[in-house]
């Protein structure tokens, strides 16, 4: 072979590999797409290429009706008969192409920088899956279920209703009566005196202090809800009505000062009103399906292990259809290319399915494996971990394991937990080991639950305390974790001391 010779196979060459690595770049690209989804947004995936796709089957029962059409549709798109050629190119080049790992786009990744992500806790020793799941009941509907015990007119029931539709995820009414007023397209125009009637209504419907205006008619609508010889009941009205600012700075004596009652009064007021709830609307949820989690893996313990299982009811299920990869077989040439097209997609789904389940699998299992302790005693043994030790341990890039983790969510008797939260950067111990910041925030929280409540740690008594059990943070470290927690600080936290 001369030079020129060479030079053009050499350059033949460069062509076709860069034409390869053009046509597999989208099918990387949709890999890399569905490994990084969540379990719901996959199944939908799934089923939506189920419905379209005339190749792809539901591995177990009929398709639903609502995807009978599409595929109908799909299918007739189709020629029903012809002659039986032997195996076009298309189908054997798909067979026969190398599989290429997500790892391939790693470098064009971005990996997760998230620090804290959130757990879904559940002490409960053994739950069944379902019941972690939201309530489906929002504050809406269960005021309208109240609400179909009264009587009222047309007129009257319309302003009740577009008062309760206007409440907020906490219970309260935000939004200006004006603009009620015109939102309700009502003829004549309701009077003031007829939206205070609905209101009031509203705000007798379910828990006391829904409909309110401000966190001070909430907490002063559960305090008239109680029997009036509750003691302190009185006083408790009059400082959230008069003087609801120095309650949110502890000034107990300030407020025995200027409402001239006894500061022990005072202190038995306050407690009263740090029983109410401040979001009474809190606990009813507004359902959005894309909220929902449902956990990818269960973990269980398997003798002295714990161990990973992939949750079967979860993952979405296909198969190839074989009538019509038969019907392929024994299509006429010119109408092979569609044919090809859907066969080729059919089977790269079920690759990437079998390759997504097993990348997340083995994630999985390797989370547990580091994180044994955890699963027995809790937040306290959470190992600090980064995603680079689990990447390096399974062989992958850093970035397939950061997809692989994305909204996947693995369920145990300690509660529901995305992969992410069991990463989390090393603190250095005293003793030259190492913990993780989850460890160092459960141990704040632990003895913020356990101090005097008259005598409320402050953040560099937190500190101090954890040099003791050999952590060694700094106090704004401390006043950071702190505030992750959701604890306010020292002064925040102080409860006043009844006197006897």
């Amino acid at each position: 072979m001369n030079p020129l010779q060479g030079d053009a196979v050499g350059q033949l060459i460069y062509e076709m590999r860069a034409k390869q690595q053009t046509t597999l770049t989208p099918r990387l690209q949709q890999s890399v797409r569905l490994l990084q989804m969540s379990t719901l947004d996959f199944s939908r995936e799934v089923a939506e290429a189920i419905s379209n796709n005339p190749f792809l089957d539901e591995e177990e029962g009929q398709p639903s009706e609502e995807s009978q059409p599409e595929r109908q549709e799909a299918r007739a798109a189709l020629p029903e008969e012809g002659a039986p050629p032997s195996e076009t190119a298309a189908s054997e080049e798909f067979d026969n192409t190398v599989t290429a790992d997500y790892d391939a786009a790693a470098e064009s990744a971005t990996s997760y920088s998230g620090d804290y992500p959130t757990a879904r806790n559940n002490d409960q020793p053994e739950t069944d899956i379902g019941q972690w799941a939201r309530s489906e009941t929002t504050l809406q509907e269960s005021l309208r279920r109240d609400l179909c015990s009264y009587h009222l007119d047309a007129r009257d029931r319309c302003l009740v209703e577009l008062i309760i539709e206007a409440l907020d995820d906490n219970g309260y009414l935000r939004i200006p009566m004006d603009e009620l007023v015109q939102s309700g397209q009502m003829d004549p125009m309701p009077a003031d005196g007829e939206w205070e009637m609905a209101l009031n209504l509203v705000q007798h419907l379910g828990s006391p202090g829904i409909g309110a205006r401000d966190l001070r008619e909430c907490l002063a609508l559960q305090l008239k809800a109680l029997a009036p010889d509750t003691p302190a009941r009185d006083l408790a009205l009059r400082i959230v009505e008069e003087a609801i600012e120095r309650l949110g700075r502890c000034d107990y004596a300030g407020l025995a000062r200027v409402l001239s009652a006894a500061e022990t009064d005072v202190n038995q007021a306050c407690l009263l009103i740090r029983g109410l709830e401040p979001r009474p609307g809190a606990h009813f949820s507004r359902v959005d399906p894309s909220c929902y989690v449902v956990p990818d893996v269960l973990v269980r313990k398997a003798g002295p292990d714990w161990v990973a299982i992939p949750n079967d009811v979860a993952t979405p299920r296909a198969r190839l259809n074989t009538a019509y990869t038969q019907l392929f077989r024994q299509t006429r040439y010119d109408d092979r290319p569609l044919m090809a097209q859907a066969l080729q997609e059919a089977r790269w789904l079920m690759r990437s399915l079998e390759q997504r389940n097993t990348t997340i699998a083995r994630v999985a299992q390797a989370i547990v494996a580091r994180q044994q302790t955890f699963f027995d005693y809790g937040d306290v043994a959470l190992r600090p971990m980064m995603l680079s030790e689990i990447a390096e341990e399974l062989g992958m890039h850093e970035s397939t394991v950061s997809r692989a983790t994305s909204n996947k969510y693995l369920a145990s008797p300690r509660g529901i937990f995305e992969f992410k939260y069991f990463f989390s950067r090393e603190l250095a111990t005293q003793s030259g080991g190492t913990c993780s910041a989850v460890a160092v925030r459960a141990l704040i929280q632990e003895m913020i639950e356990a101090e005097n409540p008259t005598e409320p740690l402050s953040d560099v008594m937190l500190a101090e305390r954890l040099a003791r059990e050999g952590v060694r943070v700094a106090r704004r470290t401390v006043s950071k974790y702190r505030a992750q927690i959701k604890y306010p600080p020292a002064e925040q936290r102080r409860r006043p001391v009844l006197m006897a």
